[in-house]
């Protein structure tokens, strides 16, 4: 009974104090999993709203170190659209960025949803690969028009929990990545 006792204080001290962005110490030997919740915006890109939302849940399902949610009006990761230059990404690749989603890409056959969630990788840390398989999201446009794949393969699902293990809060320099979907 004391132990259960003391596991709901714990449950209680880690729900008050996780939203606050107050560590918690553990005891030696045990271990505390801490999930960093990232924000997306997606109001500036009005035409892609489902596509957007599906590529934050396709990354969700395959990690758990970080979460992507939804935004109301605003977030640390902003989408915008465009009709020229291809989609691309500004950003830290620590959960900060400004992803922008080239609507002429989408009416040349390439998937909204595998662009949305190839951007939000790179917001996420990682980089291009554009000489990978389909089955890689990171691999971008380099596919071609017939691959739909807009999940991350679990190397890079691993890749992204290995870098947010810790949180990866850390700011950076913000670089334009991706710039050719």
């Amino acid at each position: 009974m004391k132990v259960r006792g003391f596991g709901r204080i714990a449950a209680l001290a880690l729900a008050v104090a996780a939203p606050l962005g107050i560590g918690l110490v553990t005891a030696p030997g045990a271990s505390a999993a801490q999930t960093t919740t990232v924000y997306y915006d997606s109001t500036g890109a009005p035409d892609y709203l489902a596509q957007i939302d599906q590529g934050a849940a396709n990354w969700n399902a395959a990690v758990n170190d970080v979460k992507l949610v939804k935004g109301d009006g605003s977030g640390t990761v902003v989408f915008h659209e465009t009709n020229s230059g291809g989609s691309y990404t500004n950003t830290d690749g620590h959960g900060n960025g400004d992803i922008y989603l080239d609507t002429s890409q989408v009416a040349q056959g390439f998937d909204p949803t595998r662009i949305a969630a190839h951007e939000l990788g790179h917001n996420l840390g990682l980089p291009d690969d554009y000489t990978g398989p389909c089955t890689e999201l990171m691999s971008g446009h380099g596919p071609g028009t017939s691959c739909k794949n807009a999940k991350p393969s679990a190397e890079e699902a691993s890749k992204v929990e290995s870098l947010w293990a810790n949180g990866f809060a850390t700011l950076g320099t913000r670089t334009r990545v991706a710039s050719v979907y």
